[in-house]
């Protein structure tokens, strides 16, 4: 079943504003009803109802707990038993209904023993009509459940349980059988014979899908092919498999669509940035933003899309973070002031991925709900310096000035630098002459005047480095006794990339 929390958080992102009062959140739901005379149910959909004060007396009727109503007047609930949960007039009730029913029959299945939850129960199940321990696996070969059967596990099985997939060598395998091809265009079962060089005993496998689309397999440990009504049962299994784990992704699609839509108001910087994290469950701060753009030759759209899927997997919100995806992003709000848990969940995320997959990723400051648009900002521009420059994932925080002089590149990059100046007739005369001024006057810059320490820099002695500099100041004619001067040149020369080995 669900509770009460479950649906008020997923409703939140429909703009209902809920009021519990006394009601627990832990409240159960079961039945959704609209009012009849004599029908009892959990939850209420007051559709005509004139006030808040008739729509809270229907669901009293009801027995129900919690009563959706959309009404002007902002009167008090008269019964503190009864959740009231007002709906924005803007939304259909044919879509808050379907919301409600989808998220309310949910749960009622799972409670029956049908849900998305139950495949552990499922596995046991099928493996008492097989006669064979079971696995069932995502599309992504990911392990979702597996049967309680493990007296005959070879240790192919036991690996692949404790992985939550199956090891390279045995995955090198299936590749090799083209195990992968028959479960993408077959519904039949079929053997995988026994390789004791991998600890495999034998499989017997079957796709779960939907039609056309696979959403899962099925894999039996057995000696032999099964035949005869153990076969019936795996292919009668593995419909009911598929059906699990549609509601499941059904289920799950429904609340990244509401969580998605919730992230990206607060980044946008939506005025009731407050309310929208709270329904969220987020707190006021600390908080950081996480941008992250995953890669694969190939398939590009499909790393986007399974990062995000990863970034929300689970229901309700029981992880610690919020995301959305935007364009080739993935965005994270995520509640912490350290930048290191912000790198740990960059990491496990990343481990979830395929292994051709690579991600770059950018992390803001710390900010107040307040400034999370602010912080998309700092997010991306942390994005673009890791993918410029790879290394650890840099933070806003910690990477302020290489972001600043990552600015500074941008702009002299489109054009806005001086064509014109001291720098860029040193540039001129280095490109003619062959000469290292550029990169004396850098050094010497760096060094804060000290012609030794630009000299050890550069490798040279420093008597080289302070003829150099005279010969600057006649060919730019610049006076480098000028504080103003040198700050001037010192952020001309940022905005240029600073050479791994400056010649001497």
């Amino acid at each position: 079943m669900i509770t009460l929390d479950r649906l008020v958080n997923v409703l939140g992102g429909y703009g209902v504003v809920s009021r519990l009062d006394a009601v627990p959140r832990s409240t159960e739901l079961r039945s959704v009803v609209i009012p009849e005379p004599g029908v009892i149910g959990d939850v209420v959909l007051a559709i005509g109802a004139a006030s808040v004060a008739e729509a809270v007396s229907w669901a009293a009727d009801a027995g129900a707990a919690a009563v959706l109503v959309r009404a002007d007047d902002d009167a008090d609930p008269v019964e503190p038993k009864v959740a009231v949960l007002r709906v924005d007039p803007t939304v259909p009730w044919s879509e808050m209904a379907a919301v409600v029913y989808g998220l309310v029959l949910e749960g009622r299945e799972t409670e029956s023993g049908r849900g998305p939850t139950d495949l552990f129960a499922l596995a046991d199940s099928l493996a008492d009509a097989i006669g064979g321990p079971v696995v069932i696996e995502d599309r992504r070969s990911q392990v979702l459940a597996y049967s309680r059967m493990q007296a005959d596990a070879d240790p192919a099985r036991a690996q692949t349980i404790l992985a939550r997939q199956a090891p390279p060598g045995l995955r090198a395998l299936f590749d090799k059988l083209g195990v992968t091809a028959k479960l993408t265009s077959s519904d039949e079962p079929f053997f995988i014979k026994p390789d004791p060089a991998h600890g495999l005993s034998g499989r017997m496998v079957v796709a779960a899908r939907v039609g056309r689309e696979p959403l899962g397999s099925v894999w039996v440990s057995c000696p032999r092919a099964l035949r005869g009504a153990a076969a019936r049962a795996l292919s009668d299994g593995a419909r009911t498999v598929a059906l699990h784990l549609l509601r499941s992704r059904a289920s799950a699609d429904l609340e990244r669509q509401v969580e998605s839509e919730s992230v990206i108001r607060l980044l946008d910087g939506t005025a009731d940035a407050a309310t929208v994290a709270s329904r969220m469950g987020l707190p006021p701060g600390p908080l950081r933003v996480i941008a992250v753009r995953p890669r694969a030759e190939g398939e590009s759209h499909t790393a986007l899309l399974v990062a995000f899927e990863q970034a929300t997997a689970g229901f309700g919100w029981s992880r610690p973070g919020r995301s959305a995806v935007a364009d080739t992003t993935v965005y994270t709000v995520l509640p912490t002031e350290a930048a290191d848990q912000g790198r740990a969940w960059v990491a496990a995320l990343s481990a979830a991925l395929p292994e051709s997959a690579t991600v770059w990723a950018g992390i803001s400051a710390p900010a107040v709900v307040d400034e999370l648009s602010t912080a998309r900002s700092e997010a991306d521009e942390c994005l673009a310096l890791h993918e410029a420059r790879g290394g650890a994932v840099p933070a806003y925080d910690e990477s302020w000035d290489d972001i600043l002089l990552q600015r500074l590149r941008a702009a002299a990059g489109s054009g806005r630098g001086p064509s014109r100046g001291p720098v860029a007739e040193l540039q001129r005369h280095d490109e003619e002459h062959r000469t290292p001024f550029v990169a004396t006057l850098r050094a010497w810059l760096e060094a804060q005047g000290d012609s030794v320490a630009a000299a050890s820099r550069l490798g040279v002695h420093e008597n080289t480095v302070r003829n150099r500099l005279r010969t600057i100041t006649r060919v730019t004619r610049v006076d480098l006794g000028d504080p103003q001067k040198r700050l001037a040149m010192m952020i001309e020369l940022a905005a240029v990339e600073n050479p791994q080995s400056p010649p001497a």
